[in-house]
């Protein structure tokens, strides 16, 4: 039975993703510093003992008596991002992972890591720093860049994911020098985003008129839609690039109703008057966790905001893509 450390847990993504791959073993230990993450997986993984401290108060000697044999981690993005403006190892939330690669060299009982990222980490000084500690320290690994859509999962999700394994023996998995983009499996075309939606939402997610005069920016997705765009801890707050919104109108209808408000000025009331006939919506949270692969019975607590609940989601891992990932790495 394997014994986990989780790293960076925020709302238990890498939690849920052990728990659908069906492998033996458990979460000894999840730690991750933001309180209102914790909350949350507290709140669904009430059994799992979670800490609130920074990765770096870790000393080899604590993971030594964890007795853990596994490391699951989503360490900070944002050095890597656009946004973040690809500071990347000078970047200080690169502190806490940059520790834990100089770690390594002491971590004797750790078999297995799987590590995901953001698209663009791929190319940073500290994911070379973190395969050369892999590679000193007699680690093999894979590395991927893979979407949800490609497990069948309406969403677009492109990220950067790194598995690895001290010993090979036994390893089916056929390794590659270059990044992998798809898995082995062929999980057909994703499902539509009907499968996810829920009923009755209320109008509190209806876009307002001040997202509504960014119309034209907006990515629309439908009942049959099988596809829908990455949604960011922005979400709500930007119309373009921050995820997908929803409409009950078909295609048609979208493109007369915007045929029409186009030809009003997009600052006028006429223009966001007939934009409100489709009923634009953002996808709720619990929406959003379906497009993510979160269980049914996954839930935010109550006080929990609908804004924290997007930006907890905004900086969370799909559920679906880790657990395949998992299936080969403990393969």
């Amino acid at each position: 039975m394997h014994r986990i450390l989780e790293l960076y847990s925020g709302i238990g993504g890498m939690h849920c993703a052990w728990k659908e791959s069906q492998l033996d073993g458990e979460i000894v230990l999840a730690i991750d510093i933001n309180t209102v993450a914790n909350e949350v997986y507290t709140y669904n993984f009430p059994e799992t003992c979670l800490s609130n401290r920074n990765i770096q108060s870790l000393t080899a000697k604590e993971i030594e008596k964890l007795n853990v044999n596994s490391v699951l981690m989503s360490p900070p993005c944002q050095p890597f991002t656009r946004n973040g403006k690809y500071l990347d190892e000078n970047d200080p939330r690169t502190n806490s992972f940059i520790y834990l690669i100089q770690l390594l060299s002491e971590l004797n009982n750790i078999e297995y890591i799987l590590m995901e990222n953001v698209k663009g980490f791929e190319r940073s000084t500290v994911r070379n720093l973190f395969i050369d500690s892999l590679k000193a320290n007699g680690f093999s690994y894979q590395e991927f860049l893979l979407c949800p859509s490609k497990v069948g999962v309406p969403n677009s999700r492109l990220r950067y994911y790194c598995i690895a394994r001290r010993s090979i023996s036994g390893w089916h998995f056929k390794r590659k020098e270059e990044i992998i983009t798809s898995l082995p499996h062929d999980y057909g075309l994703p499902n539509t985003l009907e499968d996810i939606l829920q009923t009755d939402v209320q109008d509190m997610y209806l876009l307002n008129d001040k997202l509504l005069k960014r119309a034209n920016v907006l990515d629309i997705c439908y009942k049959h839609s099988r596809r829908s765009c990455c949604f960011t801890k922005a979400y709500t707050h930007y119309a373009e690039g921050t995820g997908s919104v929803y409409t009950e109108a078909n295609e048609q209808q979208v493109e007369k109703c915007y045929k029409m408000a186009n030809t009003f000025d997009v600052s006028s009331k006429h223009f966001i008057e007939t934009l409100k006939e489709l009923k634009l919506r953002f996808f709720t949270p619990c929406e959003v966790l379906r497009l993510m692969s979160f269980p049914q019975n996954y839930k935010f607590p109550s006080n929990v905001t609908t804004k924290q609940c997007y930006r907890l989601l905004g900086n969370s891992v799909n559920v679906k893509v880790i657990s395949e990932l998992l299936k080969i790495l403990f393969d």
